[in-house]
């Protein structure tokens, strides 16, 4: 187990990897820096995220939509005044969703416009490019003392035959007849008395808010001009609490992994934050666990029989098992394999094998460790007689074995 100085070595170091970890993530390029959708959710030049923070910096709710809007056409669907609608540069909508967009507005809803969006025709009002001949142009931008953008948009008032097909359009019902508003207030204009940014108000209160070149709120416009100085006051007017930005036209449709689903319903619901609770006592349960608290315990110490341990078992299998004249068997055998003789010899082969090895030995020492060892083969008894055995044949063998002398210096 790792000391107390040592799990903090390795908790810095694990901290420090996932501080630098963060940082990478931080500070490395997005991948949506070529991404030319104005949405909040893109923090690259051509996004709106930056747009998304100012608005909450200002104490206004930024919601991003992610479904259709079919159902504000619904009668449960009652327009609010705090409330504004966001559409920043979307791809064109249904003709279904059209017509309740408008239908929002008639009723008294608001609704912010930017770019080419197709609901801009909805009250009479195209989105064209300004050009130059058979090139594309951008106009400055009457200001005053603000640095803006040029402008590559205008809004031009549809003529009255095409008021006229629109309107005829709503027989098929696949198109957007528009609702010409009560009061039009220019916001933002271009050399020439071309209007930028419009403010349409409608008889029920509803307004719309229609910009033409929707470069005017991208993150590069906010950051190096003054665009946020025009911009912004349109959202801040002391009325809007919530924005709610359209990401569904974007390209950024309801869905995600089961993972993320998941994780939005732990955080989101209260049986989720419970799980997480436990969850959390868990794992301190588990972290004070790993902890030693107080001195170290002494490990059982394990060791080794020793070798008289080793005899006593050895002796005591040997006497419940009967094996004391195998054991003397044995140990005679193996005094005459050390003599050079090999082959097993029956218990009167011994005798007689030993009676020959008594003639020969030439002193009397010798001769009475071969007479013990005679005895303990023809003697009953217990373990005694093995170890009698064994001593007499350790006897013989040292008066045998040929003597070795140190070498004179």
């Amino acid at each position: 187990m790792l000391r107390r100085g040592e799990r903090a070595v390795v908790l810095g170091a694990i901290a420090a990897i996932v501080l630098a970890a963060v940082a990478g993530v931080v500070t490395a390029p997005t991948r949506d820096l070529d991404d030319p959708r104005l949405s909040s959710y893109l923090a690259g030049p051509h996004g709106a995220k930056g747009l998304a923070q100012t608005l909450r910096h200002l104490g206004m709710t930024v919601e991003q939509r992610r479904h259709p809007y079919f159902d504000l056409a619904s009668d449960g669907v009652e327009p609010r005044r705090a409330v504004l609608l966001a559409f920043l540069d979307i791809d064109r909508p249904t003709a279904r969703e059209l017509v309740a967009v408008r239908d929002y507005v008639t009723h008294g809803g608001r609704v912010f416009v930017a770019g080419v969006t197709g609901i801009e025709t909805c009250f009479g009002y195209h989105s064209r490019r300004l050009r130059r001949g058979a090139a594309a142009d951008s106009s400055p931008v009457l200001s005053g003392a603000w640095r803006l953008p040029r402008a590559g948009r205008t809004l031009v008032p549809m003529p009255a035959e095409s008021l006229a097909a629109a309107t005829a359009e709503r027989l098929d019902g696949d198109g957007c007849p528009p609702r010409l508003a009560l009061r039009v207030d220019t916001l933002l204009g271009v050399r020439g008395g071309r209007p930028l940014a419009i403010r349409l108000g409608f008889r029920s209160g509803g307004e719309a808010i229609l910009l033409a070149d929707g470069g005017f709120l991208t993150n590069r416009s906010l950051k190096e001009t003054d665009a946020g100085l025009a911009v912004l006051p349109w959202f801040a007017d002391g009325r809007t609490r919530r924005v709610v930005v359209d990401e569904y036209h974007q390209g950024f449709g309801a869905g995600g992994s089961l993972l993320a689903a998941a994780a939005a319903w732990l955080v989101g619901h209260p049986p989720g934050w419970a799980l997480l609770q436990l969850v959390g006592v868990a794992l301190v349960a588990v972290a004070g666990m790993a902890v030693r608290f107080g001195p170290p315990r002494a490990g059982v110490e394990r060791r080794r029989r020793s070798p008289l341990e080793h005899l006593d078992a050895l002796a005591a299998g040997l006497e419940g098992a009967g094996g004391v004249d195998t054991a003397v068997s044995l140990t005679v055998s193996g005094l005459r394999r050390r003599l050079g003789r090999a082959g097993a010899l029956s218990v009167e082969g011994q005798r007689s094998w030993l009676a020959a090895l008594e003639l020969g030995l030439p002193t009397a020492t010798g001769r009475n460790a071969v007479r013990e060892l005679q005895r303990t083969i023809d003697q009953p008894g217990g373990p005694e007689r093995a170890l009698a055995a064994a001593q007499a044949v350790e006897d013989v063998w040292e008066q045998l074995r040929p003597q070795t002398t140190r070498a004179a210096s």
